[in-house]
């Protein structure tokens, strides 16, 4: 193919998507086979699948069963009397709250220390940001290792000072918790980079202005600092919460859901059910539940603090 006809084609594309109808004479057609094939991707990974578990939550699907009868609501009735699946439900609520609470705002105080952009910097960024790009599953075995009740780092250490040592996976009141602290540890370091990138977007004029009338270096960070960085907070928020209601292979890998049911998420008891008892009925109508609490919490942060963020 000649230059010449290469560089035609685009042109005759665009004409034809214009005397189709298919966009008008003032859009650019170019931006439609930009967008069309996202949309088309999106539509086969996400809105179909979704369409299908919607209508399978309806039915009792067993995969090798040649007859998949209708039950209604029967499935979500059976979640409303799951005791299991409100113990997943508490864990994972649990979960989320503390990676808010803690992930968050430690990261931004990370990224606030390394953009002063003193010596070191740069080793410091690189080694907190290496527990993101870790396995899941590499990073879950050594925390194993870690809470060894036996001869695991931390109860070494706690017992050479003198302290109380536990079973930090066996227990069922601290296993949550101990799963919920490496978890903190491993994705701190997404949010900081975020972070970063959102104060190295902050003109640096502001900060001069505000140092000639005298500004303390907390009115700084107040005034200044946290206005411009809401829409970068609103976008880390929002990641991290709905990172939260995925948390699986941890608890896989950690305590495989015990102990006791102890340390159960809703994505672990989906897996358990559809793909450990091949109930594929009752676990699409918990991933269709899953689905509604995390759009329903997306829609309310949106209303409650992200209407008024500019981007």
């Amino acid at each position: 193919m000649s230059t010449h006809t290469a560089r035609e084609i685009p042109k005759q594309v665009s004409e034809w998507l214009t005397e189709t109808g298919l966009v008008d004479g003032q859009t650019n057609p170019m931006w439609y086979l930009i967008v069309v094939p996202k949309v088309v991707l999106f539509g086969v990974i996400m809105v179909i699948p979704f369409i299908g578990a919607f209508y399978v939550s309806f039915h009792e699907w067993a995969p090798l069963a040649q007859t998949h009868p209708f039950v209604g609501l029967e499935n979500y009735v059976q979640l409303l009397n799951d005791e299991v699946f409100w113990k997943s439900l508490q864990n994972t609520a649990f979960y989320a709250a503390m990676l808010l609470l803690f992930d968050v705002p430690i990261a931004l105080g990370l990224a606030l220390l390394l953009n002063m952009k003193l010596r070191g910097t740069r080793f410091y960024s690189a080694a907190i940001f290496l527990p993101v790009v870790t396995s899941w599953v590499v990073v879950s075995l050594i925390w194993t290792w870690i809470y060894s009740p036996t001869n695991g780092i931390l109860n070494v250490t706690l017992a050479s000072l003198g302290l109380p040592t536990y079973d930090w996976l066996g227990n069922r009141s601290l296993a949550m918790p101990a799963i919920t602290a490496m978890s903190i540890w491993k994705h701190i370091g997404f949010n900081m980079v975020i972070f970063l990138a959102g104060l190295g977007g902050i003109p640096d004029h502001y900060y001069e202005a505000a140092i000639v009338d005298g500004a303390s270096r907390w009115q700084r960070f107040r005034y200044i600092t946290l206005p411009l960085l809401k829409p970068t907070a609103f976008f880390v928020v929002t990641v991290t919460m709905i990172f939260s209601f995925r948390v699986y292979t941890q608890v896989y890998v950690m305590t495989n859901g015990g102990p006791v049911n102890s340390t159960y998420t809703l994505m672990f008891y989906f897996w358990e059910q559809g793909f450990g008892q091949f109930n594929y009925g009752y676990a699409s109508a918990m991933a269709v539940v899953l689905l509604v609490i995390v759009f329903t919490l997306s829609i309310f942060q949106q209303q409650t603090w992200g209407s008024d963020v500019e981007y």
